[in-house]
């Protein structure tokens, strides 16, 4: 079977939480760098981090590496590239993606088009021919350059992963599902402890973890560019990884899962998109505002993405909300808080310093993830 380089990327500050997910589907990590993970798989690997990520934005097969300090290094460099390994003579191909950091090379338009003439120039050398009416699959590019040190990938995901495929219909300003994982997994919560999202909009967050809690991979009920790249991995493959995703799913699981939100719209939308993605029988959701927040059971976990006032006329609200929210939480005996936001004040008007903070990029967007831990059940309590 062929062995591949995968390159995973995924959010920044998530690197750790990607790193354990490829270990735990059982592959060997080469390299962990800000905002990507390098691991060793082939064609069955390439499926199943496709199929089972939760936290990655996509897996690229590494083609290859190497210094350029110019646009003639980066010519030369691209072309002694073995792209004929990857794209047929009928294939279309482009560099979808170019990101420069640190580098002399930080045109991503001239990065494209000299990478792209330098492919075109190898796979003419190969073919034998001067033209290519690129009318197959699609071989979509991406490429980093870190202080002069290119790496160059071939996308074997095409819409990012985040895209599980059930977020038809979304809020105004919605979280990434991946985002929404990792941020689950960020904490102590599994299916047989109570969540709430006291702000869920669209439903990402509860049906991210309904999905965690019923052991449904991400991607299974989805679609990906090297599906079409039978000469690189066998579409057997892709059939057979999710057959078993499909015998990992716990359908007897029964967990206690609850989105509120004030806007009637909003509760209709999260329900739909929870039908689509196979969970609406695991969550609660319904129209509820943020001051009718309680529950009678403890040892609980609110795990929310609230507004953060980025619009102009909304940040006067900020405070009120955030004290309401801190309310909210004090009476809710023995529960722990996880909110993600960009509102700089969120832990003077909550009234309590978090017990953990952590700074997570949403998009282009700085937010901190406030960790407020509750005390752990007593063991062997039913919760």
């Amino acid at each position: 079977m062929r062995k591949f380089e995968l390159i995973a990327p995924c959010h920044f500050g998530m690197e750790a939480l990607l790193k354990r997910e490829i270990d735990d589907l059982g592959y060997d990590i080469t390299e962990v760098s800000d905002g990507r993970v390098t691991f060793f798989g082939d064609e069955e690997a390439l499926c199943r981090g496709n199929i089972f990520l939760r936290t990655a934005e996509r897996i690229l097969i590494k083609v290859g590496s190497f210094p350029a300090e110019s646009y003639e290094e980066l010519f030369q460099g691209t072309k002694a590239l073995p792209w004929e390994e990857y794209i047929p003579e009928d294939g279309k191909f482009w560099v979808a993606k170019a990101a420069s950091v640190k580098s002399g090379l930080y045109s991503p338009s001239d990065i494209q088009s000299v990478m792209k003439k330098a492919m075109v120039e190898r796979l003419k050398d190969v073919y034998h021919v001067n033209w290519f009416a690129e009318d197959g699959a699609r071989f979509p590019v991406r490429v980093f350059l870190m202080k002069n040190q290119v790496t160059v990938g071939l996308d074997s995901t095409g819409e990012s992963l985040h895209k599980r495929g059930y977020r038809k219909l979304v809020a105004q300003a919605p979280i990434a599902e991946n985002l929404a994982a990792a941020l689950i997994r960020l904490t102590p919560w599994n299916g047989s402890r109570i969540l709430v999202d006291p702000f869920c909009g669209s439903g990402t967050i509860p049906i991210e973890a309904a999905m965690m809690a019923a052991r449904m991979a991400p991607g299974m009920k989805r679609h990906f560019t090297a599906e079409s790249w039978p000469q690189i991995v066998e579409r057997r493959m892709w059939q057979d990884t999710r057959e078993e995703a499909e015998e990992l799913v716990d359908r007897q699981i029964q967990p206690d899962i609850q989105g509120y939100d004030i806007d009637d719209h909003m509760v209709n939308i999260a329900r739909e998109n929870a039908k689509l993605a196979g969970v609406e029988h695991l969550i609660h959701f319904q129209r509820r505002d943020v001051r009718e927040l309680s529950h009678p059971k403890k040892y609980g976990f609110i795990i929310t993405n609230p507004p953060y006032g980025e619009r102009l006329h909304d940040k006067e609200q900020m405070p009120a909300l955030y004290k309401l929210i801190g309310e909210r939480f004090r009476a809710l005996d023995s529960w722990s808080m996880y909110l993600i936001s960009a509102y700089e004040n969120a832990e003077r008007d909550i009234g309590r310093k978090a017990d953990r903070n952590r700074k997570i990029y949403n998009g282009m967007m700085k937010t901190y993830y406030y960790q407020y831990l509750g005390p752990k059940p007593p063991k062997g309590k039913r919760v």
